[in-house]
């Protein structure tokens, strides 16, 4: 990696969120970890962050409404959005994400080397970025 990314960690749930840290860390990210939504957005305003990972289902401030501020206010910031709720046939959360800014989805559970690929997906030449995963 050339040069050292900065990643914004959003879930809920601390063990998630701890795992995913940890993993990105080990890789050589720079990590920051929020609980919801809100707090995610209050990192955004203080840090340079390069890719927001984050949950969908959270309480305060959930994902979609995350992905739409986040699009808003840092255009340039890539994002990924992680859910293991809701796949109802009326309510799919990851669908949404992608069609609201979310540039990949990722369902749990994943495994560690499924996250890096996405992550690395997303910071690779554009040209290898053409796919999504769902």
């Amino acid at each position: 990696m050339a040069d050292k990314k900065h990643v914004l960690v959003i879930d809920d749930q601390d063990m998630i969120r701890d795992v995913i840290k940890n993993v990105l860390s080990q890789s050589g990210y720079t990590v920051v970890g929020a609980a919801n939504g809100a707090a995610g957005l209050k990192v955004l305003a203080m840090q340079q962050v390069d890719l927001v990972i984050t949950d969908i289902l959270m309480p305060e401030m959930e994902g979609i409404e995350t992905i739409i501020e986040v699009r808003k206010s840092h255009p340039e910031i890539k994002i990924m959005a992680i859910s293991g709720g809701g796949r109802s046939q009326n309510f799919q959360p990851l669908r949404i994400a992608g069609k609201i800014g979310a540039d990949i989805t990722l369902a749990k559970p994943f495994e560690a080397e499924d996250l890096l690929s996405a992550v690395e997906k997303l910071f690779a030449p554009s040209r290898a970025r053409a796919t999504r995963t769902s």
